[in-house]
């Protein structure tokens, strides 16, 4: 029986296995590798694919579980408690890159409806290679990091209300403000039954399916639901799209929301393989490269266009320059939702072909670019930021700056303090200890919440970049005793590191890092201290498990300054270092130390001291502890009494403990 769908599978997965592990060894997005595979397979150049169709189809299950995939994950309590810099920093970017866009395609006689359009597909980014690259540079939470990861959030969803009202702007319909209200009619009664479906019935069906602990049967619901709500919203006109993610806010709403994600990734990340591989083989080959000037004319504006907004949006923001160029560099590129947009508006009509054949080079090829941009991005910002500019321009930046830093912060005369760059969960912890510990210190940070923050405890704080040497004299560097960098930006925390050197020669540098590979670049730079965060962790697990195991303090503190002093290359090999702790120390021959608890009826002990109760004596096991009501008595004497309740750490025998057990349990 011949099933030519299957051959098509087999064919264009196959061929994505292999230009995918290619891409991996030149760190290139697999993203491209399926748009590739189906530029490799389309009609345009080999033409393997015989049921193009029924491909579209299986991409469209494909763009179901990724709608689906992003309501769970954005919540709607999380859309309700969206920050300013979505808002704010989305909207600047989405709607300006929307208004230039279309101004200009409009300029160059491309209808209105189509130049609105255009801009729509041109003002989304690629959330899947950007935070993929951002995850793997440990940059998400650096300040660059943050707001390119708000403006993608926005750019998630406005992508929802783009869907619904392409249809409109093919103009078929004379009565649009009708059209508009019958639309807005349908989403409302949509939201209601959503609503009424998240608060319940859904956890109810899904309470009752989790007490079956069936593996198979939670996830069958949750596919079943994610395509009921989008065959729901199909059959009353919207997209299936639409009711896939507004199935996923439901559940993002549920305890299993976690457990639901974790089910469906893998359906997703097959099926939307397809969808990139169906919209690689839409790909002319022969439009491309007799229009290949005028592509790469168009990449190069597209670029520039973005970045142009992308930097107002940053400016509107307050950001320093540093943040800008990195945030600029970084969202510069179409995104994977506009390959989703732009096949509504070819099967609407309203996205020309031979336009649509640009835009699918333009977006191949800006993804394409992407992670080489970004992993240079610290370079270009660097040289960019050394580009002379005029005096006065200079100067009233840094006037302005000045301000800022009166507005933001009363810094008096420090000396001997500590600086404590960046307010998360280490800075937090290090101003709470210097707190306590009554020492000086100041903290520098450039987020916006974790400025108030800061400010809400009193801590004094000073808004600004530390790799400005003007932010680091207003903190007076130069008197500091030690400054502590604890951000996630491992290109910010070397230019801080070289700012401050150049500044103070005695100040004591310890860095938080990430990974061990960046301890030699960072003490080179000028640290004196570097703290990688990786090897941190697992020392402090591993010696309270030593301690569990009874193994010496001094033999403990021997083995962490042993990794410490090799630049944790111990824990990166299977060879035993000269001196690793031994859990020989425990082999005592037929001894063992156990706890049993004192129970109710135990009246041979109970309200006894240890010398009457004859544990030594008579049993021959000895009492090491005593942990009562959450508190532990360790110095243990013959008048210790025992009460009812009590849980002690007993040394001794297996046999004499196992007849002492039968006394406590009576």
């Amino acid at each position: 029986m011949d099933i030519p769908i299957l051959k098509d599978i087999v064919i264009i997965l196959g061929l994505s296995i292999f230009i995918i592990l290619l891409f991996q060894k030149i760190k290139v997005p697999s993203l491209l590798g399926f748009l590739l595979a189906g530029i490799i397979a389309g009609p345009y150049a080999f033409n393997l694919i015989s049921s193009q169709h029924e491909v579209e189809l299986l991409s469209e299950i494909g763009i179901i579980f990724l709608l689906f995939i992003i309501g769970i994950e954005l919540s709607l309590k999380g859309l309700a408690a969206i920050k300013k810099t979505i808002i704010i920093g989305g909207g600047i970017q989405v709607g300006g890159t929307i208004l230039l866009t279309a101004f200009l395609a409009n300029i160059v006689g491309i209808p209105l409806n189509t130049a609105v359009f255009i801009g729509f597909l041109f003002s989304l980014s690629s959330t899947a290679i950007v935070l993929k690259t951002l995850q793997e540079k440990g940059e998400v939470t650096s300040p660059h990091g943050r707001i390119t990861v708000a403006i993608l959030i926005f750019q998630d969803i406005v992508v929802v209300p783009m869907m619904l009202l392409t249809p409109l702007l093919t103009g078929q319909d004379e009565n649009i403000w009708g059209t508009l209200g019958i639309l807005a009619i349908k989403i409302i009664g949509v939201l209601i039954v959503i609503y009424l479906l998240a608060i319940y019935i859904v956890p109810r069906i899904f309470e009752v399916v989790v007490k079956s602990k069936n593996r198979e049967l939670f996830i069958l619901t949750t596919i079943v639901f994610c395509f009921s709500v989008a065959w729901l919203t199909s059959a009353i006109g919207l997209s299936l799209a639409l009711g896939a993610f507004f199935a996923g806010l439901i559940i993002s709403e549920s305890d299993y929301s976690h457990q639901a994600t974790a089910n469906v990734l893998p359906f997703r990340e097959i099926f939307i393989s397809f969808f990139f591989i169906s919209v690689g083989s839409l790909l002319d080959l022969n439009f491309f490269f007799n229009n290949l000037i005028n592509v790469l004319l168009l990449v190069a504006g597209v670029i520039l266009l973005k970045m142009l907004i992308i930097l107002v949006t940053a400016v509107t923001l307050r950001y320093p320059a540093r943040t800008m160029f990195l945030t600029m560099f970084s969202i510069f590129q179409v995104g994977e939702f506009s390959l989703l947009l732009s096949t509504v508006g070819l099967e609407s009509g309203l996205l020309p072909s031979n336009i649509y054949q640009y835009f699918l080079a333009i977006s191949i090829i800006t993804m394409a670019l992407t992670p080489f941009i970004m992993n240079y991005a610290p370079n270009m910002t660097y040289f960019m930021l050394k580009i002379p500019i005029p005096k006065k321009i200079r100067q009233r930046l840094h006037s302005y700056h000045n301000l800022q830093l009166q507005a933001h912060s009363n810094i008096k005369e420090l000396k001997d303090h500590l600086i404590i760059i960046g307010y998360g969960i280490n800075g937090k912890n290090i101003s709470k200890v210097a707190k306590s510990a009554n020492i000086p210190h100041v903290i520098v940070d450039l987020e916006q919440d974790a400025f108030q923050q800061a400010k809400k405890n009193n801590e004094t704080i000073v808004f600004g970049d530390a790799t400005n040497p003007v932010i680091l004299k207003h903190v007076h560097v130069q008197e500091a005793r030690v400054v502590v960098i604890a951000i996630s930006d491992p290109d910010a925390t070397k230019k801080i590191i070289n700012e401050v050197r150049s500044l103070s020669q005695t100040a004591y540098i310890i860095v938080r890092t990430r990974y061990v590979k960046e301890i030699a670049e960072n003490i080179r730079l000028g640290a004196d201290d570097v703290i990688p965060e990786e090897f941190e962790t697992s020392i402090e697990i591993f010696s309270r498990v030593l301690r569990k195991y009874l193994i010496p303090h001094d033999e403990i503190m021997e083995f962490i300054n042993n990794v410490r002093s090799s630049d944790y290359e111990m824990l990166t090999t299977l060879k035993a270092g000269p001196h690793t702790p031994s859990y020989q120390h425990l082999n005592i021959p037929n001894k063992e130390i156990v706890t049993l608890s004192v129970q109710q009826g135990a009246n041979a002990v109970v309200e006894k001291t240890i010398m009457d109760s004859g544990i030594s004596k008579n049993y021959g096991v000895t009492v090491l502890a005593i942990k009562r009501n959450n508190h532990y008595i360790t110095d243990i004497t013959p008048d210790a009494v025992i009460k009812r309740g009590d849980l002690l750490y007993l040394f001794g025998a297996p046999s004499n403990i196992n007849n002492l057990n039968k006394v406590l349990s009576v």
